[in-house]
This record gives structure tokens, C-alpha cells and sequence, in this order.
């Protein structure tokens, strides 16, 4: 423990803290006090009361109320820090993010152990740690990002960018211009760089913000800008939907507000413009009060059915099923009333939307529409799920996966939805039936079919005595001729549409193939809209396919 503090009431804190050391306790202190050293400039004073409160909270000590000298509360703030973590017996590797030692500080940011110890004195906060069974100083990675961005200048005179070797440089600069291309901003790029090759992120943006001062011919971020490309537009609507704000997107892309908003707004329009509002017409939709008359509470069942007893020993997904309430033929129709007509007002209103000059209450309210839309559809899915597995179990064969014909007709499901008129007055159930039957009888035969062309009778022989070498070299000329063919008629799509099938086919190697709702997350659109452009986009490379005479299954 350290005896070197200059404040008193903050060594007793201290010593009352460890002597009966609380893990969660000492983890919340030292959370305390590393924010109040953020937040404390050494030649101002401050209220002994408020750091008190804000470092101990409840358990404040009864002390006189005076000032507290800035510069040795920083110092003391630091000793209470590591001499809390000392007593906590933190293990390094369970802090849940990096941590560096001395020494690998040190490196990083290519300074001496002086330096580091200089930095410590004026707030880089340090913990005392357990590696390896040993207990060292080491440093969390967000204590270093947090002194970094307020210490900016003094870190970048101490790691200046002449100490980067030329490989180092030329390597960020060339990963930047990769990532630039692929739509990232400044900040996400000096962000990935970092944690990829352990350098701080003011280094990475000194790097390339000098690299753009001596060649502005080429430079990543040219000072001017010029036209985003529709990469960099989708990246900027996807960051601001995920919560980043304008001001980070005009500094990540030198852009200004104007320039922002319009872009958010017309790639909100577009898509906008794709969503799917086909809907069953009814005269009742233009008449006066049709929202009194379309949008009421749903009625309530003149007779309460139990809800049937779950066997035992289901799948999980089966199981689950037993919990959905079923809807009664005045509830279905209810349901499909306000479904459609609620896509009715969403289409009308699409129609006044201009793309070039959208206006944000307009589509705000397209978009609200749409999320009640969703909502009474995903209600009408789940009330008919079981329907799904009861005619599914009539047509399993032994040999078939059930649940693969579950899928299927589940998605006979989604497409009977669309296609239903409640109007008519059918139950939708005796619709939906219709449907699952009809594509289980076209699809099942098919299959079979497919089995029995390729069927022998030495298929276990075959099985048994097939051959496992490989020629490499034929193997590679054949994998090169795939590449080339599918690179070939991946060009046929726009940007957007290669995104997903690159995605959803996990064709970069980088990653697996994407679920649609993943790769919906990565574009910012829901999964049944990535469903919609996927199949566009398949038709479009079996028929590039067909052009280029190239033996295609998908």
C-alpha cells in the first residue's frame, strides 16, 4: 500500500476500504475514482463534500468541508486506485478487455518507461493487477483511450510518427485506403487499425493524417471530399441508425449537417419506396370513418377454449407452439382487416413521398404504418404456426427431415398471408391449408424424383470404395475457374444486391454464411426485405448465368 498521500481523509478512505475488502465494493470505488481523475484539472480546487459524495457515495466520511487542491487530489486518486485493485486481487486477464504492462505501454507508443511513469503522475490511471501469478502495474485499454483523448498533444509529441518504421506506415496507409473504399469513416478506420495491430488510435490518425499532408494527391481523405460513393451513403444511414450521431458522421466523412441529413433521408426514402404494401383492396377502406371502422379494439371470444395440454418430450420449437393462442373466425378477420388497411394507408401515403425531397414527418409515419404492419402479421403467423406442423406430420416420409418440411411450409404460410381476401368470409386456416398442401404436393414429388435419377443399386458399394485423394493442381485450376465465374456474374448486380449474396453465401472466406436477419442488421433493413432483394438478385445471376453459358445451382 502507498503512505505518500497528500490528502488525508482519502488515505483514511483508503484504509477503511481494505480492511475489510468487498470485491464489488473496491470494483465500484475504483470506477469512482478513475472517472474523477478524468474529469479533474490540476491548477483548479474543488468542494471536498462533492468529490467525497461522488467517490464514496453513501458511506462519505464525516470531514470538515474544504478544498481540495487539484493537483494532489489527481495524485492521490491514482494511489487510491491501485492500492483498491491491490486489495481486490484482480486477475489481468478476466478485466474483460486488453491490458498492457509498463513495458507493452511503453512499446505501443514507441516512449520510454519514464514516459509512461510521467503519464501516470499526470492521469493515466494505473492498476495493480495479477499476470502469471504476479502482481504488476498494468493499464486497461479504456484508461489508456480516456488519457489519450484528453492528452492528446502531449501523447503525440511523446510518440511522434518518425518512430513508425516505413513497413508500419505503408501498411496502415494501404489498409486504410481498403477500408475507405469499402465506405468507412475516419474514426472507424483509425479505430479498426488500432485494435488490430496494438498501436493507440491517435497514432493511427496522426499516421494517416500525414500521409494525406505529404501526397494529397492520393490521400484517403482528400481535404475537399468529392461525391460519396454509394458504399460510404449506406455506411452513413446504417451508423446513424445504429445510434451514431451527425456530428461523428460529418467529422468521420468531412461532411457537413446538410450533407448528412440529406443523405440519411434519401437512402431513407428509397426504402421507403421498396416496401412491401401490396394489399387486398376493400371498398370499406375509402369510405368516411374507415378508421373507426378498420382500426378498432380486437373482440374478445364469446366462449374462453382452453388452451390444449403439451405433451412431453417435445423439441423446444414444438413445444413453444403449445403457448400461441389460437384466433377465432371474428378475431382472424379483425386481424386481416386492420393488416390490410393498414398497408392501404401506408401505400397512399408513399405516394406522396417525392425521393428527391422527402419530407421526415411523412416518412416517420410510412414507418410507423409499417411497424404496425409487422406486428398484426407476426400475430397472424403465430397463430397459425401449428396449423404448419399438423399437415406437415401428414405428409413426412420416413426418409424426409421434418423439420426442413416444416420451413417449407412455413413459408407457404407467409406467401397465404399476402394472397388471403378476408372479405370473402373463408376461414383463413381453410385457406392456408389449401396453400401448405398444394406446395407440399409440388415440392415432395420432386424430390423423390430428383433420388431416384441418381438411385443405384451399389450406392453402399460406391460409398464403401470411393477414391479420397485429389489431384491438387487440377483442384486449384478448378477452385480459380469457380472464382472467376462467380466474380463474373456477380458484376450483373448493383452494390447492394452483392452485399447480401456475399453475406448470405459467405463468398468473401472472411466469415460463414449470414442468416437473413444478420445480414438484415448489416444493412439496416428487416430480414423479409434482404428475402425479397436475395431472390431478385438470384434471378438475376441465373440469368447471367444463361448469358455467360455457365452451369449454375442456386
Amino acid at each position: 500500500m502507498h503512505n505518500e498521500y497528500k490528502i488525508p481523509v482519502l488515505e483514511d478512505l483508503r484504509d477503511s476500504d481494505t480492511d475489510a475488502p468487498l470485491r464489488e465494493r473496491l470494483l465500484s470505488r475504483i470506477d469512482s475514482a478513475e472517472r474523477l481523475i478524468a474529469g479533474i484539472d490540476a491548477d483548479k480546487t474543488y468542494k471536498s463534500t462533492k468529490i467525497l459524495t461522488a467517490l464514496a457515495g453513501d458511506d462519505m466520511p464525516l470531514v470538515r468541508p474544504r478544498q481540495f487542491d487539484g493537483g494532489d487530489l489527481l495524485h492521490d486518486l491514482r494511489l487510491y486506485v491501485e492500492d483498491l485493485s491491490d486489495a481486490a486481487e484482480l486477475q489481468a486477464d478476466s478485466m474483460g478487455e486488453q491490458v498492457f504492462t509498463v513495458e507493452e505501454l511503453a512499446n505501443q507508443f514507441n516512449v520510454s518507461t519514464k514516459t509512461i511513469s510521467r503519464w501516470r503522475a499526470l492521469g493515466l490511471v494505473s492498476r495493480r493487477l495479477v499476470f502469471d501469478g504476479r502482481k504488476r502495474v498494468g493499464f486497461l485499454r479504456s484508461s489508456v483511450d480516456r488519457f489519450v483523448k484528453n492528452n492528446a498533444e502531449r501523447v503525440e509529441r511523446g510518440s511522434k510518427f518518425s518512430q513508425l518504421t516505413d513497413s508500419q506506415r505503408h501498411e496502415f496507409v494501404a489498409r486504410a485506403k481498403e477500408l475507405a473504399n469499402n465506405g468507412s469513416g475516419q474514426a472507424e478506420i483509425a479505430r479498426l487499425l488500432a485494435e488490430r495491430s496494438g498501436r493507440s488510435v491517435e497514432t493511427i490518425r496522426t499516421a494517416l493524417r500525414q500521409h494525406d499532408i505529404d501526397h494529397p494527391e492520393v490521400a484517403i481523405f482528400p481535404a475537399g471530399g468529392g461525391p460519396l460513393t454509394e458504399k460510404q451513403r449506406q455506411n452513413i444511414y446504417q451508423a446513424y441508425r445504429r445510434g451514431t450521431n451527425v456530428d461523428r458522421l460529418c467529422s468521420d466523412y468531412d461532411r457537413t449537417k446538410t450533407t448528412v441529413y440529406r443523405v440519411i433521408n434519401e437512402i431513407r426514402a428509397e426504402r421507403i419506396m421498396e416496401l412491401p404494401l401490396d394489399h387486398m383492396e376493400n371498398p370499406r377502406f375509402k369510405r368516411k370513418g374507415a378508421d373507426k371502422a378498420c382500426l378498432g379494439e380486437m373482440p374478445e371470444p364469446e366462449t374462453v377454449t382452453r388452451r390444449p395440454k403439451r405433451p412431453t418430450g417435445l423439441p423446444p420449437y414444438l413445444a413453444a407452439l403449445y403457448e400461441m393462442t389460437l384466433l377465432t373466425r371474428e378475431q382472424e378477420q379483425h386481424i386481416f382487416r386492420k393488416y390490410n388497411y393498414l398497408k392501404y394507408k401506408a401505400y397512399k401515403l408513399r405516394a406522396q413521398l417525392e425521393p428527391d425531397n422527402p419530407k421526415t414527418a411523412l416518412m416517420d409515419e410510412i414507418e410507423d404504418l409499417y411497424e404496425q404492419v409487422l406486428k398484426f402479421k407476426n400475430q397472424i403467423i403465430r397463430a397459425n404456426l401449428r396449423l404448419v406442423v399438423s399437415i406437415a406430420k401428414r405428409h413426412v416420409k420416413p426418409d424426409q427431415d421434418f423439420f426442413a418440411l416444416v420451413s417449407d411450409g412455413n413459408v407457404s404460410l407467409l406467401r397465404a398471408i399476402e394472397k388471403f381476401d378476408y372479405a370473402r368470409g373463408n376461414k383463413f386456416s381453410t385457406y392456408a391449408s389449401w396453400a401448405i398442401m398444394k406446395n407440399f404436393a409440388r415440392t415432395i414429388p420432386g424430390e423423390y424424383r430428383q433420388r431416384d435419377r441418381f438411385r443405384t443399386s451399389h450406392d453402399e458399394l460406391f460409398a464403401a470404395t470411393q477414391e479420397e485423394r485429389g489431384n491438387p493442381t487440377v483442384e486449384l485450376s478448378a477452385q480459380e475457374d469457380r472464382v472467376s465465374k462467380i466474380n463474373r456474374i456477380l458484376s450483373k448486380l448493383d452494390e447492394r444486391e452483392q452485399a447480401i449474396i456475399v453475406g448470405r453465401f459467405g463468398l468473401d472466406h472472411s466469415t460463414e454464411p449470414k442468416t437473413l436477419k444478420q445480414v438484415g442488421a448489416d444493412l439496416g433493413v428487416t430480414k423479409e426485405r434482404i428475402r425479397q432483394i436475395e431472390a431478385r438478385a438470384l434471378n438475376k445471376l441465373r440469368q447471367a448465368a444463361a448469358d455467360e453459358k455457365i452451369a449454375l445451382d442456386i
